[in-house]
This record gives structure tokens, sequence and C-alpha cells, in this order.
């Protein structure tokens, strides 16, 4: 590197702070763009975060942006010449968007997600896109076309999912954000296991156009956002405000309460989670009224979420996975539980087997309507000058393959392990998780914050007061010396 910035210093740096460099020409695009392709080449033979890339695509697009820096008003562009990275499921154009199927490795889009574009015009530079498990639908990164991706602070743990090739990526610095998907954890699992922030909007703020699978159900629209991934609080506010569709009226309170989910909820949190969160509650209180409260409905989130994501037997997933609606899941499971050699991965046709089997009566899927009005009403009042604070998961550093056992099994145990994440799934409400420390095994803890739609502001100013007193985000380096693929 010809520039003064070191090469660590470089990969550790949030977005806004890249985006300045190449505003004072501290660093040209071009250099800029070689070390996050070099430091990709290095880290993803063992971490497997990138699937796709397109680096020749970005060093061309760099040296044209070098090129033009000097004629144009760099205030219009906040990212410019900044590399980022997108979820393989979010459509790219000239890029594939297969799911992690492997019948669909040839597919290759003709025009961009409406994020994608937003991005794009903001001066962003695409690296690559990133690993999902199959068709997002489970929360562990592993797929029969691009494989297993690996957690940023541990080989053995999983880097969650479904977002989770992009938090690992972020968590090793591979590019400066991305953009991930929730439905029901897909960015806040994995920013919570790899140290990243993360940001899932509320209901309807961001476009879900060209996402796979699309959701044609409203009441899985609902619960589905698009969002940052990213190493910084103010990064994800600059991200949500290019993506999101309108301007948000704003809410203005010269008070806000904020709610502490209790520790002792009656479901599982570790001791460490715990711990860090009477430190944030401690932290807090003299700068706040804050007090330890649960939030109306929170024990319905998890049956109410399930149910949500068994409409119809989630069909909508069949269809794209097997060309049929009705496949025969048993036989499909087994066969590849046998000999590993179907084109669909476990995950997906044990996941498509609970939903035929949490799947909501004619009857149920009213009640359900009628639940979420109700509750609809009921929060937009109580989050109105309301912010709460929740733990992610609870706990940290799980093995491959141990987040779906606690999830998908025939007990419900999801239904112990999924109200953290599912709340803010099922109530549409924007959530930001921050990394705030790490347990005794070097494992990141995070937080999320949560509110109503229109207090987004309000949850980002507090999150950077929180990643300002606590760790925040730390570059895992776990991945340097990987040989270059």
């Amino acid at each position: 590197m010809n520039s003064s910035i070191d090469k660590q210093q470089l990969l550790a740096m949030d977005a806004i702070s890249i985006a300045t460099c190449i505003k004072n020409r501290d660093i040209s695009i071009e250099e800029c763009v070689t070390v996050f392709i070099e430091h990709i080449q290095q880290i993803n033979e063992k971490l497997n975060a990138i699937v796709e890339n397109r680096f020749t695509e970005a060093l061309q697009e760099a040296a044209l942006l070098d090129d033009k820096i000097t004629s144009i008003n760099l205030d219009n562009y906040p990212l410019y010449g900044v590399p980022i990275s997108i979820k393989e499921a979010i459509d790219v154009k000239n890029m594939k968007t297969t799911g992690g199927l492997p019948q669909r490795k040839n597919l290759i889009k003709s025009t961009d997600a409406d994020v994608v574009e937003k991005l794009k015009q903001a001066g962003a530079i695409i690296l690559g896109k990133t690993n999902t498990p199959p068709l997002s639908f489970c929360q562990e990164t592993d797929n029969k076309l691009y494989g297993r991706t690996n957690n940023a602070w541990n080989v053995k743990h999983t880097a969650g999912g479904s977002s989770g090739g992009e938090a690992a990526l972020i968590a090793t610095g591979g590019t400066a954000l991305g953009i991930g998907s929730d439905i029901g954890g897909s960015i806040r699992f994995p920013t919570h296991l790899n140290g990243t922030v993360g940001f899932k909007p509320g209901k309807f703020q961001v476009s879900n156009t060209g996402h796979l699978p699309a959701n044609q159900l409203p009441l899985k629209n609902r619960m589905s956002s698009i969002g940052p991934i990213t190493k910084s609080v103010r990064d994800a506010r600059l991200i949500y405000q290019l993506t999101k569709n309108h301007q948000i009226h704003r809410k203005y309170y010269e008070k806000m309460q904020i709610d502490m989910l209790p520790t002792d909820n009656g479901y599982p949190l570790d001791d460490a989670t715990k711990a860090i969160m009477e430190e944030v509650y401690q932290f807090m209180k003299p700068l706040a009224d804050i007090s330890w409260s649960f939030p109306p409905y929170f024990t319905e989130s998890a049956k109410i979420w399930q149910e949500i994501m068994s409409i119809d037997g989630a069909v909508d997933i069949k269809r794209v996975a097997f060309n049929d609606d009705r496949p025969n899941l048993w036989k499909h499971y087994v066969r590849e539980k046998l000999t590993r050699k179907t084109p669909n991965h476990t995950y997906l046709s044990w996941a498509l087997l609970g939903a035929n089997m949490f799947k909501p009566s004619d009857k149920r899927l009213k009640e359900i309507k009628s639940f979420l009005k109700e509750g609809d009403y009921t929060l937009e009042r109580h989050l109105n000058n309301r912010l709460l604070f929740f733990p992610v998961y609870h706990t940290s550093g799980l093995n491959h393959g141990e987040l779906f056992k606690e999830i998908f099994s025939l007990s419900k145990s999801y239904l112990k392990y999924m109200p953290y994440v599912a709340y803010a799934n099922i109530w549409g409400l924007p959530a930001l998780t921050i990394p705030l420390n790490s347990n005794q095994d070097g494992n990141p803890i995070s937080l999320q914050i949560m509110s109503a739609i229109g207090n987004e502001d309000t949850i980002f100013n507090l999150g950077e007061v929180i990643e300002d007193y606590f760790s925040g985000y730390r570059r895992s380096t776990l991945y340097d010396q990987s040989p270059v693929s």
C-alpha cells in the first residue's frame, strides 16, 4: 500500500471511516478495494463466507471511481468507493441467487434488488455474495451447494443464520459492511454469534423486492426485513437511512422509558449473558428511567412465530426447493441422512417437516390474525415512548449443528429458545443488535434494542451510547494466517 493507512487499521474500519479516508485522499479506492480482496482471498478458504465474487469487476469500478473523484460532489455519495458484500439470497445483477440449492447453481439475475440498487447509487462497490442455509430457512449456515460457513472466532462454532456468511465476513474484516435479511433472527443470530452490529428494520420499512424466497403471504411479509450488518451503530443508521422506503415520521419525547427483560424470565439464559445485562442495567440507571419488565405478549411470541412460518406447510419454500409443493419430505430426509447425495440439505427437509407439523388450521389462522390486530394496537401505544432491551439468545459459542437442534426439535424446544428473537419478528419491530462483551471462552455476547417504528433514531442514539461504553465491534484475526486459495 502506498497510502498512510495501515492494512490492519483499514480492515477494522467502519464504512463511514473508510468513506472519509477516500474523500480526504488518504487512500485511493483501488488501493482500498485491493486490500479487502486480498484479505478475502487469504481468509475465505477456512471461513467459507464469500461464495461468489466479482473481484475483477470491483477493481474496474474502483479505477473508474478514482478517475471521477475530483469532478463530483462526494456529499451526494456517502458510500463512494466503499467495498461491501451482499447476502446470497438478495439479487445482484449478473450474479447468482441460488439459495444454496445445487439445482439453481446456474441462475444469474438480470436486475438488482431494490436495496442493492440504492447502495450502488450511494457509491458502494460490491465485492461478492455471502453464504446462507438452504433458502434461508434455518439459523445455521450450511448448504449442499457451497458448504458450511465457520464462526469468525472459532472454526468449531456455528456462524448462525441465515445471514451467517455475511456476519462472519464482516466480523473478520472482509468488507466494510454487508446486507442480510431477517424473518426469524436471521440478522440477529449471526451478529450475536460473530460479534458484529446488526439492524432488523421494522415491518414494511425496507423493500424486500429481489429476495429469495419472496414472501407472498402478508403475515410472513410483516415478519421479514432486509437490513445491514456492520462494524458500528452509525453505519447501521446510515444504511437504514439509505435503504428505507420513505421518510418516517419521527417521534420525539423528552424522556424514554427503558424496559430490560428480566434475566429470571422462565427461559434459558446463561450466566455470562445475565451478567452483561446486569452491567447494562447499572450503566443505564443514572442516565435513564430503566426497570426490569416484561413487554406485552412476550410468552406468546415463539408459538405465533412458528405458526406463521408454517402457514400452508411452507408451500412456497417447498415449491422452490423441490419443484413440487407436495414432496415426500420424509423420503428426501431419510435418503439424505443415509447417502448424503441428494440435492437438499437435511436442515431444509427437516425444517419443512416441522412446517407441516405446526401448520395452523384455518380456524387457528383467523385467531392469529385477530391476535396480531389486537397486539399491534396495544404495542403501538405501549412502545410509543419506550425501548426494550432483550438478549439475542440464551448463550453464545455453539458448536456446528447445536443451534439447529435446539430450535428444530420434535419436542418443540423452539418455544423456549426463540422468544428473544421472535418477538421483533411477529410484531414487526425495528431491532438493533450490539456486541457488548465476550464470555470466558472469547465468544461475543450481544443485546438487542427494540421499539416502535418511528423510534429508530432513539434506538440508534442509545445504541451509540452503549457501544461507546462497552467493547463494541472487535475484528477477529483468527483467519488472518490462512493460506490464499
